[in-house]
């Protein structure tokens, strides 16, 4: 690893923390993630109807470092309130967002996107539901992602991989006991497991 991307990525490190078993019988890939959404997108997407953006200036350069996004709800007493709908952050203050993250109808992220080289364009998203990971999808070779990785309760309990760009799944690493539990390929195309191998060191 360079010495310019350990400094990228000790800097997104920095930034998330400041601000704040499956089965094999017919393994096959699994259709969101073989469909995907496409990841090599523009990370900053335009302020939508309703929304209202401030500002905030944390390195005191005097040009804005975040940018929250509200928008008008209703509150459990009736009322109106203004509610965070997202956020975007620029990491290494060049003026460009690194993370942009949405959040839900009770501010609890559930989306989060990241330039992992500072290109402008989403290299990795996150997704979330009641605050905690269920699933990443990462862009390995330029547009749709090709690495899937699932999780259940906050632990990996399985990955999927595109090996070859053709916007299939062929590879599947099934997660126990926080350790590769058995390897499943696809070895002609046709979606299915092909050649199962199994881990000699797994438990189950």
């Amino acid at each position: 690893m360079t010495v310019t991307r350990t400094f990228r990525m000790s800097l997104l490190a920095a930034a998330l923390a400041f601000v704040g078993c499956a089965t094999t019988d017919g393994a096959k890939g699994d259709t969101e993630a073989a469909n995907g959404e496409k990841v090599a997108e523009n990370i900053r997407q335009k302020k939508a109807d309703g929304e209202t953006v401030s500002e905030f200036d944390l390195n005191k350069d005097k040009k804005p470092d975040v940018w929250t996004y509200t928008v008008k709800a209703v509150g459990a007493d009736g009322k109106e309130i203004e509610r965070v709908s997202r956020k975007d952050l620029d990491i290494n203050w060049d003026g460009k967002v690194d993370i942009a993250r949405q959040y839900d109808e009770k501010e609890q992220i559930s989306r989060e996107a990241l330039d992992l080289d500072f290109d402008g364009q989403v290299d990795e998203v996150i997704f979330y539901e009641k605050g905690l990971v269920v699933r990443k999808e990462r862009n390995l070779s330029g547009g749709r992602p090709s690495l899937w990785v699932f999780y259940e309760k906050g632990q990996i309990v399985r990955k999927e991989r595109d090996t070859n760009g053709d916007g299939k799944v062929d590879y599947w690493e099934y997660w126990e006991n926080n350790q590769v539990d058995r390897i499943g390929e696809d070895l002609d195309g046709d979606g299915n497991v092909d050649k199962w191998t199994k881990n000699p060191d797994s438990e189950s």
